[in-house]
């Protein structure tokens, strides 16, 4: 019986394991993810080697196998698994989104939702603008938080790219939020944006009541510079 993409991939890094460390990251994410105690340079540098030995799944197979890395304990192979779709950026088709949102629903926190958004959904967007406004329209509108985080922060990286009204609309509907990562969220867009347009952040800081946060850390950039 040949043995499947993910055994393989299981078995390459729990080869690497170290309790001590794995301990230590588990405290670091609240004691939500098991680990194999691998820190991120080894980690990419044994990804690297994997994916150099074992190649990537097929394209065919993409889902079934990101899914079933998904659904295992250690969060280094979640890590990998996003690393896999990266891998694919070039050749993504327009169905893709729903296996991102997938990986955002599930195991969900900010080290996996981040570049989900930033980097998966954002290329996926630029790939298909047309799904921008329905899709990123129900995310934002969702009691799922981490949705809402990534209809924020899907633009990150946009530069003068940005939709600004879009963004702008979206902040405005959650600035209300309790939620610290929403909040973080809102300040950390802008002031990405602030690096782009530094007058239309400052103008819209000043015209609308944002949290402390949101507040803080969107101007963060404009104060340094």
């Amino acid at each position: 019986m040949t043995v499947s993409y993910t055994k393989t991939l299981y078995d390459f890094f729990s080869y690497y394991s170290n309790e001590e460390d794995a301990i230590r990251m588990k405290k670091y994410l609240r004691g939500q993810f098991e680990y194999f105690g691998i820190r991120s340079p080894e980690r990419r540098m044994l990804t690297k080697e994997f994916f150099k030995e074992y190649g990537l799944p097929e394209r065919s197979e993409l889902q079934k196998v990101i899914k079933e890395i998904w659904s295992q304990d250690e969060r280094e192979l979640h890590y990998v698994a996003i690393d896999i779709l990266d891998k694919y950026k070039k050749s993504i088709i327009e169905e893709d989104i729903v296996l991102i949102e997938y990986l955002a629903v599930n195991k969900s926190w900010w080290d996996t939702i981040d570049f989900l958004s930033s980097k998966l959904a954002g290329n996926y967007f630029k790939m298909f603008p047309e799904n921008i406004k329905k899709i990123t329209g129900d995310w934002i509108n969702s009691e799922n938080f981490w949705l809402n985080r990534m209809a924020l922060l899907f633009q990150l990286k946009y530069k003068d790219q940005i939709d600004e009204t879009l963004l702008f609309n979206y902040i405005i509907k959650v600035r209300e939020s309790k939620e610290f990562f929403i909040r973080k969220a809102i300040g950390w867009v802008l002031r990405e944006y602030s690096k782009t347009n530094r007058e239309s952040v400052i103008d819209f800081v000043n015209e609308n009541d944002l949290s402390p946060l949101s507040k803080r850390e969107a101007l963060k950039w404009l104060e340094q510079h």
